[in-house]
């Protein structure tokens, strides 16, 4: 998840004299394989996995809560606090480092999404349905077909004309964004319920179905805008097939999830040292993202190392892939060691600060 995070948010920041979904049109072959691949595996693609891994971990933290007798008034204000950690950090991540922060939305959307947690099981999916079509909706906002360049709000050519950019976006992204990762938030919750990562074996024909037919949408829904971006189509229908790469990619990022299951039944009983290191950089997803952010504010900010104008999407590509290298390493020095990271602790410190146990 992490790894494709990376990918998708770096090629934003590249500059050029024409735009397609946000890489640049005059790179080489090799390039516009590189964006063809992005557009089809990735893009729109990595944040509904991301929204239904959040999810499922909120269904599983009131679970483990009310198993221990902790009053639903508590567990309400215990993740209230986790949703203020997120918004703050989010703010502090838009304002100093990347304006595409979505910690602030997520933080948003668990504050609402608390009340969820006491739905029954149908309204929970019959919302997620609503939802998703409502991403599926005919409109031209989106990101996969845009032809923007990025703009001062991520490429400020000062600290202080950037932040004034940025104070205005940064609360549109974090009350907006809750409507696109709505829906995996509440599938998340529901698998959280059953524990269905937790016990991949019990659902393995769930898995293996949600596999299949999610990536395979995923890659269909997105040949029409990928294949343009790659320079070997036209370019498609803006208003529906945007939309359509979006929606598809929410039923990829169900399908890299139940994927991820499955690999982990086979993996479970003989992790090496690459899965146990790789599953440290989950426990410290936080942290890990996070860097991220600062690694593209250094490489990318004009007045710093100012890399917009100078790399090409497969060099960002693989700047992409060494940083979470980078982060994996860190993490698995940090489990060698016994520490939880710097925003891990933060956010448990701040979230478990008053537990509170329900009356008799």
């Amino acid at each position: 998840m992490l790894l494709f995070i990376a990918l998708a948010n770096s090629h934003y920041f590249i500059q050029g004299p024409t735009i397609r979904g946000g890489f640049p049109t005059d790179g080489s072959q090799l390039d516009r394989v590189v964006a063809g691949g992005i557009s089809t595996f990735v893009d729109g693609r990595a944040f509904p996995m991301f929204g239904v891994l959040f999810g499922y971990g909120v269904a599983r933290i009131a679970a483990r809560q009310s198993e221990q007798g902790v009053a639903w008034r508590s567990v309400r204000w215990l993740l209230w606090r986790r949703s203020l950690v997120l918004v703050v950090l989010g703010f502090i991540d838009a304002m100093l480092f990347y304006i595409g922060d979505i910690l602030g939305a997520y933080g948003v959307l668990l504050f609402i999404g608390v009340w969820t947690l006491r739905w029954k099981d149908r309204w929970i999916l019959l919302a997620a349905f609503f939802l998703f079509l409502l991403t599926a909706l005919p409109n031209d906002g989106s990101m996969a077909v845009s032809a923007d360049p990025p703009d001062i709000s991520m490429l400020p050519p000062n600290f202080l004309d950037g932040l004034q950019a940025r104070i205005p976006v940064q609360p549109f992204i974090a009350l907006l964004g809750p409507i696109g990762f709505a829906c995996p938030f509440l599938i998340g919750i529901w698998a959280g319920r059953r524990r269905v990562l937790e016990r991949p074996e019990q659902y393995k024909r769930l898995l293996q179905t949600t596999a299949a037919i999610g990536i395979t949408a995923a890659v269909a829904g997105a040949l029409p805008v990928s294949l343009w971006i790659a320079g070997l189509t036209s370019q498609p229908r803006a208003d529906l097939f945007g939309p359509l790469h979006d929606a598809t990619g929410t039923l990829g990022g169900f399908g890299y999830a139940a994927l991820i299951a499955l690999i982990a039944i086979k993996l479970k009983d003989r992790p090496g040292r690459i899965t146990t290191a790789i599953a440290a950089t989950g426990q410290r997803s936080l942290t890990c993202y996070l860097t991220q952010s600062v690694v593209w504010t250094v490489a990318f900010t004009p007045y710093l190392a100012g890399l917009a104008d100078n790399l090409s999407i497969t060099a960002t590509a693989l700047l992409a892939t060494a940083t979470w290298l980078l982060t994996v390493l860190i993490a698995d020095r940090m489990r060698r060691a016994g520490y939880r990271g710097p925003f891990e602790t933060l956010i448990r410190r701040i979230t478990y600060d008053k537990p509170v146990t329900a009356k008799a």
